[in-house]
């Protein structure tokens, strides 16, 4: 018949031989950067300890070690930890509530990350009252049965401590060489899942059944019942499976299956799923195979509970990064944009980064990556405030610089001690020019028409976050570096993921992202896969984000690149020159007869800034989506300019009318904290008088 414990701590009915109780079998499971250390329930009933005894670190079991042992133990784990060893043991000397001395056997395993960094110790707790040496010593077959049954617990438990994801500990509990390290031909593992029990796993014998593949908990089937009742299930012959089980046994028939056991697996005093084991043998189960399932059903639950913690908080981590990272990129003329973010590989350890595109009207778009600091949901809000401010303020007018130095004042206010990186660019796909500013990010990297690749060397600011650190002309401590992109050039922005290599230096990984964009497609969505696929293969674990622009489009007959002049309070020099170079664009872009109009507005408009505002301003002209030839001139005075009448023998007042008379169309945009006044012509030949 089958026997279930009434004993929920056991699992079994009582027995009389009193090695039952001092063969038990615990497991523990030592994080060594935290100094926590789990004792799953056996564990800590073998060293006489309660649950609120226990303060969860090695120092907690001080109190059942004899005098002198803890210090011995330690000895003996740091000099394993030294010499590079995987494994140590101990015997050490314990005292049980009542006074009464005992011995304790002790094996872990270390776990090493691919540095060799010691950085986890899994492992069993066993009563050794009993071994050999010790009073009332068992036998030699009973010697070589507690051998068998600990290398079995201590090589199952080490590899499931390496399960990180629930395919990950079903992968490893469906490996035959688990399995024969079990004694059983056949394996399921059953996860609860609301008021259901999902059968997700099983290995060999070909024992999954699709028809039971979800059950209820108050099913009249084994797994059903071990967690329904957080006891194991004994089934000793096919008969009582028959008998029990009729539910089941039509499925069991067919199987060379003579004997199982369904263990419930409990974490934090709840059932989160159970583990069935099918046996092709008749028979009871022996005292050591009853502390071998108990042990390894506890390292099951601990790994399991693990993996779904880890899926349910890295679920939620991406959730998060993904809402606050845009929902769609918007459709540019002049350029092909592809973007894409991949999520560290760590449970809840993503990241900050993020990406951005901002249509600005007039052919003009802003595209942005960035990467705050930190790997933790904390990072991701702050991603997703600091991308909602830079956006605004480019939509608002900021000049790239601006905006960046708006954006690292906003984080500093937020009081969070992070910082970020980030770099924006503001490209006008008519003209090609592109004006970029960087906060201590990567710099860009360029593919140009004719295949070269190479990496922008951009003016580089403070990352946002940190004091400010104004840079000379500047006036927001992040300079400008403009850039042409002709038609063809790819513009390529990203974080830090992409080029990552674990053991390598930081420029591996960027040689080998430039080889990579050298060779790879044209389309910017394709070349984006490649990019990634590069890094799938031997990437670090951090999130990534990336960008990809690529200018369409074909030269225009007139030719001619677009004009930047800043203008300086107290120099001469640079309106006239901004007037030589007005005037040969004007003629490149086959409007010669309208120079002497353009020349004199642009020259109106230079004189209000440098006249009446502080701090001087710059002034740009290029060709619009539309044709025209467009003037700007930006200062940092937020006053608007009105036009108003002249007296016959006034000197000033007469620009605005000027312009006003001259130009196609003209007005006046809030840019930031100052404004930007423009005025367009149109190309086109007047047509000849009558």
């Amino acid at each position: 018949m089958a026997r279930r414990a009434e004993n929920s701590d056991v699992g079994w009915p009582a027995q009389p031989d009193t090695s039952l109780a001092l063969n038990r079998m615990g497991t523990f499971d030592w994080d060594l950067d935290s100094g926590r250390m789990h004792l799953d329930p056996t564990a800590l009933e073998v060293l006489d300890l309660r649950p609120d005894e226990y303060d969860g670190t090695p120092g907690g079991l001080r109190i059942r070690l004899a005098p002198g042992e803890e210090a011995r133990l330690d000895t003996r784990v740091a000099q394993a930890i030294k010499d590079g060893r995987s494994h140590y043991g101990a015997y050490v000397r314990s005292r049980r509530r009542d006074g009464s001395p005992g011995w304790t056997h002790i094996q872990g395993h270390i776990l090493r990350d691919p540095s060799g960094r010691s950085y986890r110790v899994i492992g069993i707790l066993r009563d050794a009252a009993h071994d050999p040496g010790e009073p009332g010593a068992a036998g030699e077959e009973e010697v070589e049965g507690r051998r068998r049954m600990t290398g079995v617990v201590e090589r199952t438990t080490a590899i499931l401590a390496h399960a990180r994801t629930v395919n990950d500990v079903t992968d490893i509990l469906k490996d035959p060489q688990a399995l024969g390290h079990l004694g059983a031909v056949s394996v399921m593992l059953g996860v609860v899942d609301g008021g259901r029990i999902h059968l997700v796993a099983e290995g060999q014998l070909g024992s999954y059944v699709p028809e039971i593949e979800y059950t209820r908990i108050d099913a009249q089937l084994p797994m059903s019942e071990a967690v329904r009742t957080m006891q194991s299930v004994f089934l000793v012959s096919r008969e009582e499976f028959q008998q029990r089980y009729p539910d089941l046994w039509p499925y069991i028939e067919p199987l060379s299956v003579r004997s199982g056991v369904y263990l419930p697996l409990i974490a934090q005093g709840r059932p989160i799923g159970a583990l069935g084991l099918l046996y092709a043998r008749d028979g009871d189960f022996t005292t050591e195979e009853r502390n071998l399932l108990m042990a390894l059903g506890s390292g099951v639950a601990q790994s399991l509970q693990r993996a779904i913690l880890f899926e349910q908080e890295h679920d939620l981590a991406e959730g998060l990064q993904r809402a606050m990272l845009p929902r769609r990129i918007p459709e540019v003329p002049g350029a092909r944009i592809a973007v894409r973010y991949r999520s560290a590989r760590m449970g809840r350890d993503i990241g900050g980064d993020w990406y951005d595109v901002v249509p600005l009207g007039e052919g003009r778009v802003g595209v942005m990556i960035g990467d705050v600091e930190g790997h933790d949901t904390d990072a991701a809000a702050v991603m997703g405030q600091l991308r909602i401010v830079m956006r605004a303020y480019v939509v608002e007018g900021h000049t790239p610089g601006a905006a960046m130095a708006r954006a690292s004042a906003f984080l500093r206010e937020l009081e969070t001690e992070r910082f970020a990186t980030c770099t924006y660019a503001e490209v006008d796909l008519t003209t090609g020019m592109a004006r970029m500013v960087r906060a201590g990010h990567l710099d860009p990297v360029v593919r140009r028409g004719d295949g070269s690749v190479h990496r922008v060397q951009v003016a580089g600011g403070l990352p946002l976050g940190l004091p400010p650190r104004e840079q000379p002309g500047t006036g927001s401590g992040y300079p400008v570096t403009s850039l042409e992109l002709h038609p063809g050039d790819t513009l390529l922005l990203c974080t830090d993921g992409l080029i990552e290599r674990p053991g390598a230096e930081q420029d591996t990984g960027m040689r080998e992202l430039m080889a990579a964009v050298h060779s790879g497609p044209i389309d910017v969505e394709e070349l984006a896969d490649v990019l990634c696929d590069l890094v799938g293969d031997s990437g670090g674990g951090d999130d990534m984000a990336m960008l990809v622009l690529r200018r369409r489009g074909t030269p225009t007959a007139r030719g001619g690149g677009p004009l930047q002049q800043r203008l300086e309070p107290g120099d001469t020099k640079a309106p006239a020159l901004a007037r030589h170079l007005i005037r040969a664009a004007v003629a490149a872009w086959g409007a010669r007869h309208r120079a002497d109009e353009i020349e004199l507005a642009a020259d109106e408009l230079m004189t209000n800034a440098l006249v009446h505002t502080d701090g001087g301003g710059h002034v740009s002209m290029r060709l619009t989506a539309q044709g025209r030839i467009r003037i700007e001139v930006e200062d940092g005075s937020s006053a608007l300019p009105r036009r108003r009448e002249a007296g016959d023998w006034a000197v000033s007042g007469r620009g605005l009318m000027l312009v006003d008379r001259l130009a196609d169309e003209w007005g006046v945009e809030p840019r930031g904290g100052g404004k930007c006044v423009w005025c367009e012509f149109a190309l086109a030949a007047p047509e000849d008088a009558g």
